[in-house]
């Protein structure tokens, strides 16, 4: 093979970016896009499909020209996204008949509580292993139908196609040729039978979905489509796809069951690999396909924290309290403690273990002292303590105790915000020295359907530790603070009035 890179795009919820990998697995350049978001009305969040896909090409071609490579350098293509967002277009023109509806919004939940009270709860953790939520595809869809007259009839008739970001992304690379996804961003829809590993028929019913919208579930690593030559000069194969956070497990090199990694990225997202056993969470986490190869499905189990780097971003744009995410270190340190402030990031609800739609954000424990340090030390605090709720989930579920954490994702970069993670668990945090895990996993799986990488012990391998953290606050302190932490969750729940 002469293909020198494997190129993996990185679709998330804030921007698109894609990355060039080497045979060695190590990152040779980077380009990145930002796009515009939209907040209709309080707690929904909407994206432009067709900007998503133009950042996304852009990245893909600056991130060519700046390794100075061609189409016919690159091996293959993997594609990574952020999950549950859900677009809905015309399969004849292509153009999405209402903008995509982003994983984060809550403009869903009086079509999750008609589900609930209908008594689809059981069904719904049975079949897909996760809970009713307007965080998941399913009730996304519904909602589109619903919002654009005729849309109904256009999707009975088939006219109309479903699909998450890696499907919308594949329906353009390939010029409308393909309208496939695979199993773990099917078992995000709330629509997806993890156990049978086909869509289920209930619910497809329950919620009025035609099946003749959803797309065709491939293997994870496998052959997908060819990006139409127009697109980067010559046609190239695109070979993988997974979810980020499912991406992400992967190129930590998560292979084992058991092992386990967070991601702190937009939201902060735990998954623990489970090998060929799809484990029910008894303390508030999902069940999801972790991916499927060789038409072998393996599973995780996934805590979801909705706000985490988005709370920093709260602190840059929303606040002006700092002017960069990377000054939140700085400015965390130059206070010995958060003076007793406790910041809720519920902007969007909660997710695991609460899945509380209608919290809200709040700032507790402000006294006359409180001043702009407290506050930002505290939101940084508050994503350490978000991630401790799902570790704890984690270890009834798995009877595990955590001996170590992998993290990754740009707010693992924070080192005051690893070291505080740390010593709430009372356990090491492991940094890589790539963050770029998601976008690695990716490219793994692109590059080994294609021979660009021979199997996954010569990935594991090039998986290297950064930094360990170790924990070293006293254990009173610790209890301390996650006591101070509930109180001030239970502050922030039910605070949105049905």
């Amino acid at each position: 093979m002469t293909a020198r890179y494997v190129l993996a795009l990185d679709q998330g919820t804030t921007s698109s970016r894609a990355l060039l990998f080497d045979r060695d697995a190590k990152v040779v350049a980077i380009a990145q896009h930002e796009f515009r978001q939209h907040y209709p009305n309080p707690g929904w969040v909407e994206h432009d499909p067709i900007e998503i896909f133009e950042t996304q090409l852009r990245a893909s071609r600056d991130v060519l020209a700046k390794a100075r490579a061609k189409a016919t350098d690159i091996a293959a293509i993997g594609i990574t996204n952020q999950r549950e967002t859900t677009v809905v277009w015309d399969r004849a023109t292509g153009e999405p008949i209402h903008r995509a509806i982003v994983w984060q919004s809550r403009q869903t939940t009086p079509i999750c509580d008609g589900l609930r009270s209908r008594g689809l709860s059981d069904h719904v953790r049975r079949r897909t292993g996760l809970v009713i939520d307007a965080y998941f595809s399913a009730t996304k869809i519904r909602f589109i139908l619903d919002a654009v007259p005729g849309a109904q009839a256009r999707a009975e008739r088939g006219e109309l196609a479903f699909g998450t970001i890696d499907s919308w992304l594949l329906h353009r690379l390939s010029k409308g040729r393909v309208h496939a996804t695979e199993p773990s961003n099917a078992s995000r829809t709330m629509l997806y039978d993890i156990h049978r590993g086909d869509w289920d028929e209930t619910l497809l019913e329950a919620l009025d979905v035609p099946r003749a919208m959803l797309p065709e579930v491939r293997d994870s690593s496998g052959s997908f489509a060819e990006a139409d030559p127009e697109w980067l000069g010559a046609a190239v194969p695109i070979t993988g796809i997974a979810g980020d956070q499912q991406a992400a497990l992967f190129g930590q090199a998560c292979f084992e069951p058991g092992s386990a990694k967070n991601t702190y990225g937009t939201g902060c997202f735990l998954l623990m690999n489970t090998g060929g056993e799809a484990r029910t969470s008894q303390s508030g986490l999902v069940t999801t396909i972790a991916w499927r190869l060789g038409g072998r499905l393996e599973y995780a189990l996934e805590g979801s924290v909705f706000v985490a780097g988005a709370a920093v971003q709260w602190l840059r744009d929303g606040l002006g309290l700092v002017e960069t995410a990377a000054e939140t270190d700085r400015v965390a340190r130059s206070v010995p403690d958060g003076g007793g402030v406790y910041v809720v990031p519920a902007f969007v609800g909660l997710g695991a273990p609460y899945w509380d739609e209608r919290a809200r954000g709040a700032i507790v424990g402000i006294t006359r002292g409180t001043g702009r340090a407290h506050l930002v030390r505290a939101t940084l605090e508050s994503i350490a303590h978000q991630s401790c709720d799902l570790v704890a989930c984690l270890e009834v579920d798995s009877g595990l105790a955590t001996t170590m954490l992998r993290v990754d994702g740009g707010a693992s970069s924070n080192d005051f915000l690893m070291q505080f993670q740390a010593d709430l668990l009372g356990a090491p945090v492991r940094r890589p020295a790539t963050l770029e895990v998601t976008a690695l996993g990716a490219a793994a799986l692109a590059g080994l359907a294609t021979g660009f990488w021979k199997d996954r012990g010569e990935l594991a391998g090039a998986v290297r530790a950064d930094r360990i953290f170790e924990p070293s606050m006293d254990a009173e302190c610790r209890e301390g603070l996650r006591a101070g932490w509930r109180r001030a969750v239970e502050r922030a729940r039910g605070w949105e009035e049905a």
